[in-house]
């Protein structure tokens, strides 16, 4: 230690020697700094509501796949599916996750959407959109969603996944869809609100913000849509032609994490058949999925979603889907589900 003072105090006494020193040092010290130092992170905006059919992202995010890639990810919450794809038409955001609906396929129509990936797909055993009765028409004998025909039934807007999915069980039961009066209620809080409220007789919706109101018996259980009109996709991941044209590199390195998320999804709920099991790494999804939901994680259990490992899209799926809107003229595009899914990016689903 006093030979190092010495030396110290010497380098001192030579002011050249000594700056020299210094400024080597400090060379040295900047050389270190900056191989350790990560680049800067490209920002992007992602649109979703924070529902368990979009869990993903969030889980990408907590997890660090995005600052993996390189990418500074935000979430940008809305209440329904239709702002979003407004919002990435025009430019507000660089990506969705999101329900399909006739304004999405409208807006792919026109050339400003790509499909990336699937989210929530309706598989029996595990639970995402749920049918719902207000306790008054319950009580008057709508106990079951088969019964629906001659009810009122709320969706969020008109020529949503909601619409969609009650036009799935009236093919299923071979009822008009002009025995159920839609009503669009605006909001997922508005639709729950004229439920518990028996405003209105029915609805469909997912089951997070459900749960609590089906426990106090405020509102009642109709029927799973898994379980009554199984086997089709609920939600994808999607980005603007823009990007998907202009910004490969983005799109993969989003992608990337995004199928990161959905793997650890899948594999803490469901077994190497794709059926549901919890298993060791459960409990920790459960409570990251509480902090993105605001739902405890033990009622979350009881409500968890399918979603693809890989996140494949199911290609005949998003054809029926099309024919129904146009079929409800809830849009008049005629549209390829070949022109909108982006082959250079998404994995399809083997057709059965």
């Amino acid at each position: 230690m006093a030979e190092e003072f010495t030396s110290l105090r010497a380098k001192r006494s030579h002011p050249v020697c000594f700056n020299h020193w210094i400024a080597s040092a400090f060379g040295l010290a900047m050389t270190v700094l900056l191989s350790v130092a990560p680049a800067h992170a490209e920002s992007i905006k992602i649109a979703l509501t924070k529902l368990l059919s979009y869990p993903s992202v969030p889980i990408a995010i907590e997890r660090g796949y995005f600052k993996e890639q390189g990418l500074d990810a935000e979430m940008v919450y809305f209440e329904s599916a239709e702002p979003m794809a407004v919002a990435l038409a025009s430019g507000d955001v660089d990506f969705g996750v999101s329900g399909l609906s006739a304004a999405f396929y409208t807006l792919a129509a026109q050339g400003h959407m790509r499909i990336l990936a699937s989210s929530a797909i309706e598989q029996p055993g595990f639970y995402n959109l749920v049918f719902l009765g207000s306790a008054k028409a319950y009580d008057a004998g709508l106990t079951t969603a088969h019964a629906l025909p001659g009810h009122d039934f709320a969706v969020t807007q008109i020529g949503t996944s909601l619409q969609y999915t009650l036009g799935l069980l009236a093919e299923k039961d071979k009822f008009p869809l002009s025995d159920v009066s839609v009503r669009p209620l605006s909001t997922i809080p508005n639709v729950i609100s004229a439920l518990s409220g028996s405003q209105i007789d029915s609805a469909v919706l997912p089951a997070t913000p459900a749960l609590p109101l089906l426990d106090r018996g405020a509102i009642k259980l109709l029927g799973w849509a898994s379980d009554l009109v199984p086997g089709w996709m609920g939600a994808v991941a999607f980005t603007s032609t823009k990007h998907a044209d202009a910004d490969s590199d983005l799109v993969r390195r989003f992608l990337t994490a995004f199928r990161h998320g959905s793997k650890d999804y899948h594999d803490a709920f469901a077994g190497a058949d794709n059926k549901r099991q919890d298993n060791a790494a459960t409990p920790a999804m459960l409570d990251l999925l509480s902090k993105f939901t605001g739902i405890p994680g033990p009622m979350i259990d009881r409500a968890v979603p399918y979603i693809d490992r890989d996140g494949r899209v199911v290609m005949s799926d998003l054809a029926h889907q099309i024919e129904w809107y146009r079929a409800q003229r809830l849009m008049k595009a005629e549209l390829d589900p070949k022109a909108i899914v982006d082959t250079r990016y998404a994995i399809l689903m083997p057709e059965k």
